[in-house]
C-alpha cells in the first residue's frame, strides 16, 4: 500500500463510527471472526479498544491482520483502522494508484 492510498483511506476512516469493541478479554477467535466478517462486508473497518484491555493496540492490530489477512491503515490511542481489499465484484473502495 502506498502512502497517498493509506492516506486516502485514512480520511474514509476519519468519518467512521468503531463498530467493534475489543475489552478485557482481548483477541478472541470469536473477536477476530467478527473482524473477518465486517472486513468481508465493508473493507474498511474501525475498532475501538476498551480503557480495561490490557493488550497493547499496535500489537493487537498487527494480530488482527494477519489472522484476517488484511492491512493496518493506521492505529491511534485505542483506535485501530483495518482495510481488505474487497472481491472484483463486490468491491466498495477503489484506491487511487
Amino acid at each position: 500500500m502506498t502512502s497517498k492510498q493509506r492516506a486516502y483511506l485514512k480520511g474514509l476512516a476519519m468519518k467512521m463510527d468503531a463498530i467493534i469493541q475489543l475489552g478485557k478479554g482481548g483477541l478472541t477467535p470469536e473477536n477476530t471472526k467478527a473482524v473477518d466478517e465486517a472486513l468481508a462486508a465493508r473493507e474498511l473497518i474501525k475498532i475501538s479498544v476498551l480503557q480495561n484491555c490490557l493488550e497493547d493496540p499496535k500489537e493487537m492490530a498487527q494480530v488482527l491482520a494477519e489472522r484476517t489477512h488484511s492491512q493496518v491503515v493506521q492505529v491511534i490511542g485505542k483506535k485501530i483502522v483495518l482495510y481488505r481489499e474487497g472481491k472484483k465484484e463486490k468491491k466498495k473502495i477503489e484506491l487511487p494508484k
